[in-house]
């Protein structure tokens, strides 16, 4: 690739196209644990076993 063709190729990527290459991937991250948090359901607290070691002693 010839510096020519490299000038060429860098003016008809327009900027508002290498801004959204940078972010996609780090919004779809956000979405996806976003969606875990929504539907995660490990609070256990119908009938889980209390765990005498995290109890505070008096």
């Amino acid at each position: 690739m010839s510096l020519n063709e490299l000038q060429v190729s860098t003016d008809s990527f327009s900027i508002w196209k290498a801004i959204l290459w940078c972010y996609y991937p780090i919004g779809i991250v956000v979405v996806l644990e976003l969606l875990a948090r929504a539907f995660d359901d490990d609070d256990d607290q119908d009938g889980g076993k209390m765990i005498p070691a995290m109890q505070v002693t008096q």
